[in-house]
């Protein structure tokens, strides 16, 4: 992601319940609740923000995620309180009154708040007004590539992997809220327009391609974010009876998700982490990339055994494994990248609040794979 000039929020301390209530823990050999707090205290752009609301939802609230058991009762969106953890962390960000959901110069990035303002949504029409404003601009005024793809600049048609995690899960979400079949078609053909310019000749995505930022390495993070973000995508059609004659779809996107498994699980390791870019062997092995990848393997190790069977979660279990390594006792992950800065070859050490928020996702992917009883917990046995 990239940074920008947004409206600076006096620093709040938020603090996190210290005990997840009927989360059904496990032991993972981290501690996500205090990587989670981290999160919080160092995030500070729309991105991270949303990024953390959604962490935030998986680890507290995980039956209102989309991953839950029965995310959309009667087909529709939840009415949950909107002090829950995930919504009153959220709420503080997002514009009410204004085009998009952040003061924000990409067009992806305050969709990442999109799913946290339909819920608020459901008690304060206020906020449906927003995300619905939002998606407006995504869908009518953004870019788009010759291809049709949505672009993640406002400025100029340019695609990046990240949006994949940003506008995609949200218009999908959108989609059953608005009771719209015809939006969550045209979500998961933008997954596909997407991969048809970024994929390039490779399993892996390229980072971005276009005129201002163009990056055509195999960023591990932005394939993270277009694993993660279209798996999320995935379980929002499964999971709403509106879209359950959407099998192609579904089938389209598990192709997709896996293509970018494998690329990364093709891929080299240093220090038992997977590479800044996974097709350069000079980089070091850094947290965010390697965690999100692993969360996006133990959710598809769940979603379809036969097609993501156990060499996904023995993958998965190995990253994990060396990424507990990596925790210290402040929370902290590292060595990450530079969260605004890809190319930055100096360690990220001080916590990167994306870094921070995926091994959340990894924390909260591993648990639900384990109360699955697909997973094994560490000491070798499924969950009773």
């Amino acid at each position: 992601m990239q940074p920008f000039n947004s409206r600076l929020l006096s620093l709040l301390f938020f603090a996190l319940p210290k005990v997840a209530i009927g989360t059904n823990d496990v032991d993972a050999g981290f501690d996500a609740y205090a990587a989670a707090q981290v999160m919080i205290n160092k995030a500070s752009h729309s991105w991270e923000w949303g990024t953390a609301a959604e962490a935030l939802l998986e680890l507290y609230n995980p039956e209102l995620s989309v991953f839950g058991s029965s995310p959309f009762p009667n087909g529709k969106v939840p009415q949950p309180n909107p002090n829950t953890t995930a919504l009153a962390y959220a709420k503080q960000f997002i514009n009410r009154n204004s085009q998009t959901l952040v003061n924000d110069t990409a067009v992806g990035d305050p969709a990442s708040l999109g799913v946290s303002a339909i819920l608020l949504g459901q008690s304060d029409s206020v906020y449906i007004g927003a995300a619905n404003r939002e998606a407006d601009f995504i869908l009518n005024i953004a870019p788009r590539w010759s291809n049709g793809a949505i672009s993640h600049r406002a400025d100029v048609a340019e695609l990046w992997a990240d949006n994949m995690a940003m506008s995609f899960p949200f218009l999908a979400y959108l989609a059953v809220e608005q009771d719209d079949t015809s939006l969550m078609s045209v979500t998961v053909q933008q997954c596909g327009l997407q991969r048809a310019v970024l994929k390039g000749n490779n399993l892996s995505w390229q980072h971005i391609i276009g005129p201002q930022s163009q990056d055509t390495g195999l960023w591990s993070t932005s394939n993270g974010w277009a694993g993660y973000g279209m798996v999320r995508v995935l379980h929002t059609l499964q999971k709403w009876s509106g879209s359950a004659s959407m099998i192609s779809q579904a089938t389209q996107l598990k192709g997709w998700i896996k293509e970018i498994l494998d690329g990364a699980m093709q891929s080299s390791l240093d220090d038992g982490l997977l590479r800044n870019y996974l097709n350069d062997s000079s980089w070091f092995g850094e947290i965010s990339g390697t965690s999100v990848l692993s969360a996006v393997a133990y959710r598809m190790a769940v979603n379809d055994p036969d097609m993501f069977p156990q060499s996904y979660i023995t993958w998965a279990d190995t990253n994990r494994k060396s990424l507990a390594k990596k925790q210290n006792s402040e929370g902290i992950f590292s060595p990450a990248i530079n969260p605004y800065d890809w190319h930055d070859r100096t360690q990220f050490t001080t916590g990167s609040p994306e870094g921070q928020a995926f091994t959340v996702y990894l924390y909260t992917a591993y648990r639900d794979c384990v109360n699955a009883k697909i997973c094994q917990t560490p000491t070798g046995s499924a969950a009773s």
